[in-house]
């Protein structure tokens, strides 16, 4: 029985997901993102005090 079901483990096929990017480039965005929000969100600082 073991080995009838490696066997057809063997025999599956392995899918392949090709990324559109490396995986070193979806980082680097979502840090960039998280910086541009991180900007916006410090130069709301004190704008409340105009008023």
């Amino acid at each position: 029985m073991t080995t009838s079901i490696l066997a057809a483990v063997a025999e599956t096929p392995h899918v392949v997901y090709d990324l559109p990017i490396p995986p070193i480039g979806f980082g680097l965005i979502t840090f960039s993102i998280l910086m541009f929000l991180g900007v916006v969100t410090l130069s709301w600082n004190g704008i409340s005090h105009r008023h």
